[in-house]
């Protein structure tokens, strides 16, 4: 089974627990790792993923954000996950520098392997969750699906899990760590072709749309602008001087709406320039700069 994810971390994961055997059961954390074994698991689904992590395919593409009618493997989009995977890397090398310009690379070819195991007749399981990156990558790949016969299945990330005596929520398939994906397959189900039609639809009317930007509100993917999530930077941000990743940590800890800590700084630089937000003190990290309202600070 070839499983798909739409976020660097939760395809990490989801390797690790395809190529890991964790010892211990899923209602609580597990502490005994055995990695590169497979063995059956004493209960079903205690830790582990059938196949191997060679069957794990990334599509980080961020299709939630910038212009969808311009192919994936387009310049367009290799430059804006670029702009966006920079935001924070003070001090890098120029060898991590060159590997984060090929990271819109790395994912087209991510895309061409997925498109060689479906020509191989491969069934594949596509993970995603309410978060807008996943739902759009979700519905993009549906409509590239509607040329292929083969089986698909879907594990939609649920609005919350019970492990033992606690209700544990997630925002995104980020969160769940990789000795935990084996608990949700109970959730896994087959996807009918009139399903994938569905979605392939509402991406083309997205497409269509093509806004700055698209968001989940109210269980439906729209087409929002550019400044949508900047109302929640003014919840937080004061006159009084605080560090950048202070700010966005807070909005990221009380607002959980499936945007990265990379969206917040790029919108916290176009309003400095704008003269909205002040540098009170600046640092060649820009995460560590200080900042506040415009104003008396």
């Amino acid at each position: 089974m070839i499983e798909v994810l739409f976020g660097e971390s939760e395809a990490a994961s989801m390797k690790a627990a395809k190529n890991t055997v964790a010892i211990g059961g899923v209602k609580g954390p597990t502490s005994v790792w055995m990695a590169g074994k497979k063995k059956p698991p004493e209960k079903p689904f205690a830790g582990w993923v059938e196949g191997t992590s060679e069957e794990v395919v990334c599509l980080n593409f961020m299709l939630d954000i910038g212009d969808i009618k311009k192919p994936v493997s387009s310049s367009y989009r290799k430059e804006l996950i670029y702009s966006l995977f920079s935001q924070n890397q003070y001090g890098k090398s120029a060898e991590l520098e060159e590997e984060l310009k090929q990271i819109g690379d790395v994912y087209v070819n991510e895309l061409q392997r997925l498109i060689q195991f479906l020509e191989d007749g491969e069934a594949i399981r596509i993970w995603y969750s309410d978060a807008p990156y996943s739902r759009c990558g979700f519905y993009s790949l549906c409509r590239m699906l509607l040329k292929y016969e083969t089986e698909i299945h879907v594990v939609k990330l649920p609005e919350y899990a019970v492990r033992e005596k606690s209700i544990i929520s997630y925002s995104n398939w980020g969160n769940v760590s990789a000795e935990e994906f084996a608990g949700f397959l109970p959730f896994e189900k087959t996807l009918t072709r009139e399903e994938v039609r569905m979605y392939a639809m509402l991406w083309s009317e997205l497409s269509e749309d093509n806004s700055p930007l698209r968001t989940v509100i109210n269980g439906k993917v729209i087409g929002v602008p550019e400044d949508f999530y900047d109302f929640l930077l003014w919840k937080k941000i004061t006159r009084k001087p605080i560090k950048e990743a202070r700010l966005i940590g807070d909005i990221l800890g009380c607002y959980s709406v499936g945007i990265g800590d990379w969206w917040y700084a790029k919108r916290i630089d176009y309003h400095i320039q704008q003269g909205n937000i002040m540098v009170a003190e600046d640092s060649e990290n820009k995460y560590a700069r200080l900042i506040c309202l415009a104003g008396i600070c």
